[in-house]
C-alpha cells in the first residue's frame, strides 16, 4: 500500500493517529521498532542532526527532501514530513510537492510564516497574509494533481496573532482543500481546547515536552477530536539528555563503565540497524 493510502487507512479507523518526531533514519527506525503507526520527520530534528543549530528555517529544500528519503528507506510506516513553507513561490513549491512525493512520504505540512521562518515555540514569528497563504496552498494541491500524498495546512498565528486568526486561518486553509489543519505553537491545555471546539474537520495537534500539555494522553486527544498528534522533540530530547549524562560520566571517571546499564548493547545496536539483513546477502552472494 502507498504510504498515503496507509496513513488514509490510519486516520479513518477513528484512532488518533500518534506520529513521535525523528530527527534522523535511525530514530524512524526505532520508532516503528517500538510500534508507532507513523513517524514525523521534523524539521527541528533534522535541523539539529544535520547542522547542530537551531531551528530558524536554515535547512534547504533539498537537504530536507533528501533527508526523507533516507528516511523512507529504512521504515515502512508512513512519515509526515515538514516542509517549511514551501521554500519559495509556486514554482518552487512545485518541485517541494513532487520532490517529497518521490521519497515517498505519506504527507507534508506547509506552514503561513514569512521568511525566514522559525520554530513554533518561538516568539517573533511573523505570518504571510491568510489569502496569499490560501493560493500557496492550492499550488501545492495542484502539484500534488493526482498524486498520492496528504497536504496539512499549518498555521503559526496562535503565537503570533493570538486563537481567533488561528483558528480562522485553519478553518480557511481547510476551506481551500488541505486534508488536514494543523495549529502549531500550543503551549496550554486551553489552547488545544479551543482548537479543538473551533476548528472544524480532520486536524493535527503537536505536543511539545516541557509545557502541560504532555499531561494529556493520546486518547484524550482523539476524544477532544484530533485525528494526529505529533511528539515532535521527544526523542530527541532524551538522546541529548542521554548523551549528556555519559560524556559528563566519562569525563569525571575517565571510563564510561558507570554507564553501560543505559546503553545498548553492540549485539542490540546491530539488530536494531538490521545487520543480518545485510550479512544474509554476503552468505548467498558473497
Amino acid at each position: 500500500m502507498h504510504p498515503a493510502d496507509s496513513l488514509k487507512a490510519l486516520i479513518s479507523r477513528g484512532e488518533i493517529v500518534m506520529a513521535p518526531g525523528a530527527p534522523d533514519p535511525l530514530t524512524a527506525r526505532l520508532v516503528e521498532q517500538a510500534g508507532f503507526p507513523a513517524v514525523y520527520m521534523t524539521g527541528f530534528g533534522a535541523t539539529a542532526s544535520h547542522l547542530g543549530l537551531p531551528d530558524l528555517g536554515l535547512m534547504s529544500q533539498t537537504e530536507m527532501t533528501t533527508h526523507a528519503r533516507n528516511m523512507a528507506r529504512v521504515v515502512s510506516i508512513p512519515i509526515i514530513a515538514d516542509a517549511d513553507t514551501g521554500y519559495g513561490g509556486p514554482a518552487n513549491i512545485d518541485r517541494t510537492v513532487r520532490e517529497y512525493m518521490q521519497a515517498g512520504v505519506a504527507a507534508i505540512h506547509l506552514e503561513d510564516q514569512q521568511q525566514p521562518k522559525r520554530c513554533g515555540q518561538l516568539a517573533g514569528i511573523k505570518l504571510i497574509p491568510a489569502e496569499e497563504n490560501v493560493r500557496r496552498l492550492k499550488c501545492a494541491l495542484a502539484a500534488r494533481d493526482s498524486g498520492k500524498l496528504l497536504i496539512i495546512a499549518r498555521t503559526d498565528a496562535l503565537p503570533a496573532s493570538g486563537a481567533e486568526e488561528a483558528i480562522r486561518r485553519a478553518n480557511m486553509y481547510r476551506d481551500a482543500g488541505a486534508d488536514l489543519v494543523f495549529v502549531d505553537g500550543i503551549k496550554s491545555i486551553r489552547d488545544i481546547e479551543t482548537v479543538a471546539r473551533h476548528v472544524e474537520g480532520p486536524k493535527v495537534v503537536s505536543i511539545f515536552d516541557g509545557n502541560e500539555t504532555t499531561e494529556l494522553t493520546a486518547d484524550h486527544l482523539g476524544q477532544m477530536g484530533f485525528q494526529v498528534v505529533f511528539y515532535a522533540v521527544s526523542t530527541l530530547f532524551s538522546a541529548v539528555r542521554a548523551i549528556q549524562d555519559t560524556l559528563s560520566v566519562l569525563m569525571r571517571d575517565g571510563t564510561p563503565k558507570a554507564r553501560q546499564s543505559a546503553m545498548v548493547t553492540y549485539q542490540e545496536y546491530s539488530q536494531s540497524v538490521g545487520l543480518t539483513d545485510f550479512q544474509s546477502l554476503d552468505d548467498r552472494f558473497g
